[in-house]
């Protein structure tokens, strides 16, 4: 329930989007005090609509799959990808490789999802609070042990807790106050979006998927997401540079238009609809925190990283870094030890599934194409869509890295 402030908490959770929510919801589960700072009040607006169907089995704990089977949220069974020019490759069916339902997830619209996340909090136990601002972490030394906030009448007050879990996004306050951020050498990537009402959609069991679609001269990349408000959502993914720099032009909008007409896929696609938003930018995106927790504190979802969004990681990786660091955060409680070592003792796991999915990312940008690896190598289809459906967590897709290095270098020899 929507309480009053209280003077402390075993757990303080910076944050109610989906990272914040879970690792909120999973810590109150175990009958833990657990109080959540979120400074805006939901619904509000967030890209990242499309879902991949390993978070299955976090909605599962958190007790969302009936709210998400009810909800009117557009099922995705596959991702498929257009090439450079305009071709569509063989679609990647999840359920064609693991007939289960957990290989059927959502196309979501974010304001909706997020806020069905934090009022399911609200049920579990977490007492969350809106339209609250963190000023600032309390640290005893190198412990954090509270937080500064202000109400929405600005008046200020601290709360003091054995665990803090910064899950303020992308602004990542203790990333941002310890100097932990390390930006992403390979993926200086920049993204302009908006959405279309009124545009191209698949039929059956395609009506929800995820196209990724080539620019023409391979530059980037366009998302095509259909979402169950009757719009698209859609948008280019390329270098900065090439973005933002040496153009007639540094109007996002102009820019967006231009990248269209070089994106021989997308055209046909929304030449009937009309533009139903503003057009949006997010710059060099891709960052990741060189610890995830330290004595008292623990970084989750955007706050600890973020990842190009080529095969739609964003809220998986919000909800697995969730799942992870709840787990970590009862067991440390559970023995009155909330060092850095216990509290991120999942920090490992993580970063190594999470490079797994920037391999796959990487070699993209590189020239992947993944119907001639499928041919070259019918026997890992499986683990390629292992990949695609987030199955990041497990060895034995490591299995494809020898042979995409191999092609990789066949190309670069010529």
């Amino acid at each position: 329930m929507i309480g009053t402030f209280p003077a402390t908490s075993e757990v303080i959770v910076i944050g109610g989007g989906p990272a914040g929510a879970t690792t909120a919801t999973l810590v109150a589960q175990k009958g833990r005090r657990v109080t959540l700072f979120e400074r805006e009040r939901f619904p509000r607006f967030h890209v990242g609509e499309s879902l991949i169907p390993e978070t299955f089995w976090v909605l599962q704990r958190l007790g969302l799959l009936d709210a998400m089977r009810g909800s009117p949220f557009i099922e995705k069974h596959s991702v498929q990808f257009v090439n450079e020019k305009g071709i569509l490759s063989e679609p990647f069916y999840f359920a064609d490789h693991k007939p289960e339902e957990s290989s059927r997830t959502w196309q979501v619209v974010r304001s909706e999802f997020d806020e069905l996340m934090l009022r399911n909090a609200a049920e579990q136990g977490v007492d969350v609070h809106e339209g609250t601002r963190v000023l600032d972490v309390l640290f005893d030394g190198a412990r954090a042990t509270g937080v500064r906030i202000a109400d929405a009448d600005g008046i200020e007050r601290t709360v003091s807790a054995d665990v803090i879990v910064d899950a303020s996004g992308q602004a990542s306050m203790i990333m941002s106050r310890l100097g932990l951020r390390a930006w992403d050498p390979e993926l200086k990537k920049a993204a302009i979006w908006t959405y279309w009402k009124g545009a191209e959609r698949g039929t059956g069991r395609d009506a929800g998927a995820t196209l990724v679609l080539q620019l023409g001269d391979k530059q980037g990349w366009f998302w095509y997401i259909p979402l169950h408000d009757g719009t698209v959502s859609v948008g280019v993914v390329a270098g900065y540079d090439y973005l933002f720099k040496d153009r007639p032009t540094k109007d996002p909008e102009a820019i967006y238009f231009e990248e269209i007409a070089r994106c021989p896929g997308l055209g046909p696609r929304i030449a009937e609809a009309e533009r139903a938003g503003p057009v949006r930018v997010a710059k060099e995106y891709s960052y990741r925190s060189k610890e995830v927790a330290g004595d008292g504190w623990v970084l989750v979802g955007d706050a600890f990283g973020f990842l190009d969004p080529l095969y739609s990681s964003g809220i998986l990786l919000a909800l697995k870094s969730g799942e992870l660091a709840a787990d970590a955060i009862t067991a440390a409680l559970d023995s009155n030890d909330t060092s850095a070592a216990r509290l991120g003792a999942w920090g490992p796991e993580y970063v190594r599934g999470m490079e797994r999915m920037r391999r796959l990312v990487c070699e993209f940008y590189e020239g992947f194409n993944f119907g001639r690896f499928v041919k070259r190598h019918p026997h890992l289809k499986g683990h390629v869509t292992d990949l695609l459906i987030g199955d990041l967590f497990n060895d034995r897709v490591d299995e494809i890295v020898a042979p995409l290095e191999a092609m990789r270098a066949e190309a670069a020899a010529g």
